[in-house]
C-alpha cells in the first residue's frame, strides 16, 4: 500500500462525515473564508440523512415532551429553507384525524395553535378544523373518523439537500472527499494531524488541520474513542426508523399523520407520484452502526397503524421498497426511545490544543442553524470561522429557479425545451432546479439526451451527476441523487450500472 503525504499547509477545518450536519457545516465555513477538508466513507448521505421521514417540520409531536425551544428553530428554519432551496422543498399539507383512543381533540387543538404562533415569520396556512364527511380528505378514512384538524409542514428531497450544500462548499473552495475514511488523527504541535484512506483505491495520505469537527453521526462515540482516543462523557443513543413505500393509497396532495394507541404517531405521504411512503417506527439498536434494514414487525406495525385509519388496506405483499436508518439521538437517559430529544448539543474539546468538536444529535430541518453555532462555538479558538453568518437568506445550488416559484421554472423550462416529455421536465426541475439547463446543455431533442433503457434517464444526467455530485455507482444515481430506482426494472438498473463502470473506466 502506496503511503503519501499531501503538502504541509494545512487546512483551517477537517470535517469528519458527509451526512447533512457535515455538509452544512462544511458549506457555512467555506463562505466565511475558511479552508475546508470534508471526508466521508461512502457516499454522500450514505445513511442517516437519506434515511428521513424526508419532512422539513417543526415537529408537533416534540411540543408533548416540552421541546419549545426545539420547535421554535425548527419552525423558523422551515420558512428559511423553503426560501433557499424551492427546487427540493415544498409546503405540504398534513391531516390529523382525531380518535378517541388516544389524545382528546383539546390537546390536538391546543398543540396546533402553538405549532402556528411559536414562529414570527411563518407563511404558510395556519392549521384549522375539517369535517371528513365533506372535506375531500375524509374520502380516504374508515367512516367512524369524522372530526380532524390539517396544518402545513414541508416536504424535502433529503439527500439531495446534502449533495446541494456540498456542492456549494466545493464551489467555494472546499476539498470534498467521498469514499475517504479517517483512520487516524493525533494532535501534533498544536494541529489535527490525520490520516486517510482511499476506500477505492487503498490509497493512504496524510493531511493537517487546525481544528477538527466529529459530524460522523451514528460513529460520533466510536470515532472519539477509537479513533481519536478522546475521552468523552457524553453519549448518542441510536434508534431505528424504518419506512416503507406501496403503491398510492389515497388520491390528493396532502399527506396523513396518525395516532397509534402506543401514543406514536406514523405519516402517510404522497410519494412519487405512484407511491405512499409510510413512516417511521422508533426501535432502540444496541448493535454497531452501520446499514440497518427494516424488520418484520415493523412492517406489521406500519401495516397496522394506517389501516387503523384508511378504508384501503395495506399489506405486507404490498410493500414494494423499504428503507431504515440510525438516527444518532443525544443520549438524554429518556427511557422511552420515542421520547429521547431531538435537539442537539455541541461539545467542544481544547484540551489537547487543536479543537475537537463532536456534534451529538440533530435533525434535518435543523442542520443550517446547527452549523452556525457549531461555527459560534469554533470561532473564539479559529478565528477562519470567525466571519458572519450568511446562509440563512443564500440559495443552495439549483434554487435561483425565478419568479413565479416552482410553477414558473418548469413554464420557462418547457418553453425552452419543448420536446421533453411533461414528466422529465418536472423531474429535472424538482431535482435541479436551475441546474437542469446544465444537464439539457446544448441538446435539441430527447435523443441527444441518451436515454438508457425505458426510462428517462439519460447519459447527460449521469454525466453530471458523476462530474458535479460525487455519484460513483448506480446506487448513488437510482436512491440518493433520485429514486429513479422505484421506476426502473432490473435490466434497466443494469444497464446504468454498466454505463457507469465504463465511464469511470
Amino acid at each position: 500500500m502506496s503511503q503519501t503525504v499531501s503538502s504541509n499547509v494545512p487546512y483551517d477545518l477537517l470535517v469528519v462525515g458527509g451526512g447533512v450536519n457535515g455538509a452544512g457545516i462544511a458549506r457555512d465555513a467555506t463562505g466565511r473564508g475558511a479552508s475546508v477538508l470534508l471526508v466521508e466513507q461512502d457516499d454522500l448521505a450514505s445513511y442517516t440523512s437519506s434515511a428521513s421521514t424526508k419532512l422539513v417540520h417543526g415537529g408537533l409531536r416534540y411540543l408533548e415532551y416540552y421541546e419549545f425551544r426545539l420547535v421554535r428553530e425548527a419552525l423558523m428554519e422551515r420558512e428559511r429553507l423553503l426560501k433557499i432551496a424551492p427546487h427540493i422543498i415544498w409546503p405540504m399539507r398534513f391531516v390529523l384525524p382525531h380518535s378517541k383512543l388516544v389524545r382528546p381533540a383539546w390537546m390536538l387543538r391546543a398543540g396546533l395553535f402553538l405549532y402556528d404562533h411559536l414562529a414570527s415569520n411563518m407563511t404558510l396556512p395556519k392549521s384549522h378544523g375539517i369535517d371528513f364527511r365533506v372535506h375531500s380528505s375524509g374520502r380516504a378514512l374508515k367512516p367512524e373518523y369524522t372530526k380532524g384538524f390539517i396544518y402545513s409542514d414541508g416536504w424535502v428531497q433529503d439527500s439531495r439537500l446534502v449533495v446541494l450544500n456540498a456542492i456549494d462548499a466545493a464551489q467555494r473552495g472546499a476539498d470534498i472527499r467521498t469514499r475517504t475514511r479517517l483512520i487516524a488523527a493525533n494532535r501534533v504541535d498544536g494541529l489535527w494531524e490525520a490520516t486517510l484512506e482511499n476506500r477505492i483505491t487503498g490509497e493512504q495520505s496524510t493531511v493537517r488541520a487546525r481544528a477538527l469537527v466529529n459530524a460522523a453521526g451514528p460513529w460520533v462515540a466510536r470515532l472519539l474513542a477509537d479513533t481519536l482516543k478522546v475521552p468523552n462523557s457524553k453519549s448518542v443513543r441510536l434508534v431505528k426508523g424504518s419506512h416503507i413505500i406501496v403503491p398510492r393509497v389515497f388520491d390528493g396532495p396532502q399527506a396523513y399523520i396518525f395516532q397509534n394507541p402506543d401514543k406514536r404517531i406514523v405519516f402517510a405521504i404522497p410519494y412519487e407520484q405512484d407511491f405512499t411512503l409510510i413512516g417511521t417506527t422508533d426501535i432502540p439498536w444496541e448493535q454497531e452502526p452501520g446499514k440497518v434494514a427494516i424488520a418484520p414487525e415493523e412492517i406489521r406495525y406500519l401495516c397496522e397503524s394506517v389501516n387503523r385509519y384508511f378504508k384501503a388496506t395495506v399489506s405486507e405483499s404490498d410493500v414494494v421498497w423499504s428503507y431504515a436508518g440510525l438516527r444518532p439521538l443525544y443520549d438524554d437517559a429518556s427511557a422511552n426511545a420515542s421520547a429521547v430529544t431531538r435537539d442537539y448539543v455541541l461539545d467542544l474539546d481544547t484540551q489537547g490544543g487543536a479543537p475537537l468538536l463532536s456534534i451529538f444529535g440533530g435533525k434535518i430541518t435543523t442542520y443550517r442553524k446547527l452549523a452556525e453555532h457549531a461555527l459560534e462555538k469554533l470561532a473564539p479558538v479559529l478565528p477562519a470561522v470567525s466571519g458572519q453568518s450568511w446562509t440563512a437568506n443564500e440559495v443552495l445550488p439549483g434554487g435561483d429557479i425565478g419568479e413565479g416559484g416552482f410553477g414558473g421554472a418548469l413554464d420557462r423550462l418547457s418553453h425552452a425545451a419543448p420536446w421533453l416529455p411533461e414528466g422529465l421536465a418536472w423531474r429535472l426541475m424538482r431535482n435541479y432546479g436551475s441546474r437542469a439547463y446544465e444537464i439539457i446543455g446544448d441538446a435539441t431533442s430527447l435523443d441527444e439526451m441518451g436515454l438508457l433503457a425505458d426510462s428517462d434517464l439519460g447519459t447527460r444526467e449521469i454525466d453530471y451527476l458523476i462530474t458535479h455530485e460525487w455519484a460513483r455507482t448506480a446506487e448513488d444515481v437510482l436512491w440518493r441523487r433520485s429514486k429513479l430506482g422505484l421506476h426502473l426494472d432490473d435490466a434497466a438498473k443494469a444497464e446504468v450500472e454498466a454505463y457507469i463502470r465504463q465511464k469511470l473506466g
